[in-house]
């Protein structure tokens, strides 16, 4: 496995494996964030985590699958709130970016405007096995005995390239460790959870995680941005800098190996008190990083953001799906929040990238990790860098 920092586990085969990858750990501990090589994104500032926890209450879970040279895949966990998010829902909305996905629950957002359950990112053939561990996650929760219908939100991108995607490598008890694990505070990034067979632009992506908080004279809230990276079809720019084309990997070039097409998921969580029309204006700002960061959102990409506002969870039963009217900020407010989903999104984007090891899997596909010091070096040729 050249090139590749990823531990083998060998297990028998009838049985499920949860592998922690500990040389992809230490190299991807080693590897800095983007702003830790003195690049800021944007005009606002992250949170004290610059995470998507930097929203109180938010939790993230990731489970790791990694087995002989085919299986590099995985499951992340995304929870608004300590409690019982079915007793207690979120304001919530889905934006559409580009629809070639299999985003299971967004019907019932879009219509309800509410989110009932975890959110769970995986790969695409595992969407179905997932929500049925979230449903049974949900139907285990005391208070909920005598819930009959659960609306689980599960999200995917295909890791197909490097991982076996057609053996169904993911089960439900991976889930349900993803969803037990799930913590406040630091999250890993790079090629883990749901991230760990992912590419992007012909890198390795990963899951990336960033947030902004508001000036003190504007509410001083958080927008915390999580990302599932997995999209080929552009060339990557960080800052306006075409650090693809510099680095020799640009679209349509011969030489680019991946297939059109891929995918990324993005969650959005704030702790404002937004309801589900605003939060939908909000998400509609998340994709606009995608173009920032040098994708075209191609035909085969499945592209989504699932927004949700932690500011007052709703009680069962649903008399009243989001937040009254007295209780929301003035639309007139939400142009810092559109602010700072971008520029989080930008940032979260970026991370998955700098934190991402190289990963050799299926068929001896590779996926190089980005390399940090000569993209440092085009930086400073931009004079982005001092």
């Amino acid at each position: 496995m050249k090139g590749n920092t990823l531990v083998k586990c060998v297990v028998p085969v009838l049985l499920h494996f949860h592998c922690v990858v500990f040389g992809g750990l230490s190299e991807a501990k080693q590897r800095p964030r983007v702003r830790e090589i003195g690049l800021e994104i944007g005009l606002l500032k992250p949170g004290p985590l610059n995470a998507i926890t930097d929203v109180a209450g938010v939790r993230v879970g990731h489970v790791t699958l990694v087995n002989g040279e085919k299986v590099r895949t995985g499951v992340t966990a995304v929870l608004p709130h300590e409690g019982n998010v079915f007793q207690k829902k979120v304001p919530a909305a889905i934006v559409v970016g580009n629809g070639f996905g299999k985003l299971v629950g967004y019907t019932q957002v879009e219509e309800l405007g509410e989110l009932e359950t975890p959110i769970v990112l995986t790969n695409t053939l595992a969407v179905w096995d997932a929500a049925r561990a979230v449903v049974e996650y949900t139907l285990a929760q005391p208070g909920n005995e005598s819930v009959r219908s659960v609306n689980p939100v599960v999200g995917e991108t295909n890791d197909g390239f490097l991982n076996d995607i057609r053996s169904f490598p993911v089960a439900r008890e991976q889930v349900a460790e993803a969803l037990r694990k799930a913590s406040t505070g630091l999250v890993e990034e790079g090629s883990v959870g749901a991230g760990t067979g992912t590419v992007c632009m012909d890198w390795k992506g990963g899951i990336g995680t960033s947030s902004r908080r508001l000036p003190a004279k504007l509410g001083g809230y958080i927008v915390g941005v999580l990302v599932q990276t997995n999209y080929k079809g552009g060339t990557l720019q960080i800052s306006g800098v075409p650090v693809g084309k510099e680095l020799g990997k640009s679209y349509l070039k011969d030489q680019i190996e991946y297939e059109d097409g891929g995918s990324c998921m993005i969650i959005v969580a704030t702790d404002a008190p937004l309801d589900a029309r605003q939060l939908h204006r909000v998400a509609r700002r998340a994709p606009l990083a995608l173009a920032n960061t040098g994708s075209s959102m191609s035909h085969g990409s499945g592209d989504y953001v699932i927004a949700f506002s932690t500011a007052r969870p709703e009680e069962s039963p649903r008399s009243d799906r989001g937040l009254p009217q007295g209780e929301r900020l003035p639309d007139d407010n939400l142009s810092v929040f559109f602010q700072a989903t971008l520029e989080a999104t930008d940032e979260a984007i970026y991370n998955s990238l700098f934190k991402a090891t190289t990963v050799t899997g299926i068929n001896g596909h590779t996926a190089e990790a980005l390399p940090v010091e000569e993209v440092k070096a085009i930086m400073k040729k931009y004079g982005r860098l001092k």
